[in-house]
């Protein structure tokens, strides 16, 4: 039960008066299609899940499903801390057509490492596509152990993990303790490359926001054993993913697209525009990229 291989696009959800703004969204998705993106990652962290109803984070996944139409795997972020609401959200982004589900772990209520199988459990045995466990302790307060990783590798459709704690000896241990078909995916664009060195099938990604092409590339390059090529990516895009990321995500790369004139800078409280210096150095590193 792979999902892909290579670069999926976290994508960010564009709104207007407050609104979602479907037409952007697709010309978002068109554009990452045609640059190479390997999939599509809808209502993650990027893009700003937290601050939809589920109505609207239903009706955003259907509409990207929608506009894909099978051209790549389409994942859906359907994480939540009340397992009774993830089952349901769970169900639902299955019937909208997602091919996959994105479960960020629980937040907030912290709960043990038997807590989050059980939680998890209940995931897997609500529906029948595959799921990626996502591990972000910087945003939860919660991380993945990695004989947790393992222990919920043994049921059928939890097929992978998106690591994004940072900690590549942990990754390691993942790796090492699961099932060769077990995927990882990195969570941090700044380690792509040092984690396909351990077994990583590639990346969710922010930087292929605004980056589509050289980040599907840095993956392949890589798999198919240009390890040079892949490095010297991985190299070129570090000091574009540091302004991505100079406060916290989405609040750069949607600055970022903004500035390519390729979406608009519309936020949910709590966030909010970036600071001034955020956009001088969004503007230095996009201009040096040649992205703008």
């Amino acid at each position: 039960m792979s999902i892909f291989e290579g670069a999926g696009v976290a994508i960010v959800t564009p709104f207007r008066d407050g609104k979602i703004d479907f037409d952007n969204y697709g010309e978002l998705i068109e554009w990452q299609i045609a640059e190479g993106t390997d999939a599509i990652i809808s209502c993650g962290t990027t893009g700003e899940a937290s601050t939809m109803t589920d109505e609207e984070q239903i009706s955003v996944v259907k509409y990207c499903v929608d506009k894909v139409a099978g051209r790549v795997p389409v994942i859906a972020g359907a994480g939540s801390n009340d397992t009774a609401h993830g089952v349901v959200l769970s169900k639902e982004l299955e019937k909208a057509g997602a091919d996959a589900l994105l479960h960020v772990t629980p937040y907030y209520n912290k709960c043990t490492q038997k807590g989050y199988i059980e939680h998890m459990k209940a995931m897997a045995e609500a529906v029948t596509i595959p799921i990626i466990l996502y591990s972000v302790k910087g945003r939860t307060g919660f991380n993945i152990q990695p004989a947790t990783a393992a222990k919920l590798a043994e049921i059928p459709n939890i097929v992978a993990i998106k690591e994004a704690s940072g900690d590549i000896v942990q990754c390691e241990e993942i790796r090492r303790l699961c099932p060769d078909d077990f995927d990882i995916y990195s969570g941090n664009d700044d380690i792509i490359v040092p984690l396909l060195s351990i077994g990583s099938k590639g990346v969710i990604s922010v930087l292929s926001n605004v980056a589509p092409k050289d980040t599907s590339e840095m993956v392949h390059k890589y798999l198919d054993g240009d390890v040079k090529g892949a490095m010297d990516l991985q190299l070129k895009t570090l000091p574009l993913i540091r302004a991505l990321f100079a406060e916290v995500n989405p609040i750069p790369v949607k600055a970022a697209l903004a500035l390519m004139g390729k979406s608009n800078m519309e936020y949910r409280l709590p966030l909010c525009p970036p600071e001034d210096s955020t956009i001088e150095l969004l503007k230095k590193e996009l201009t040096a990229y040649g992205l703008m």
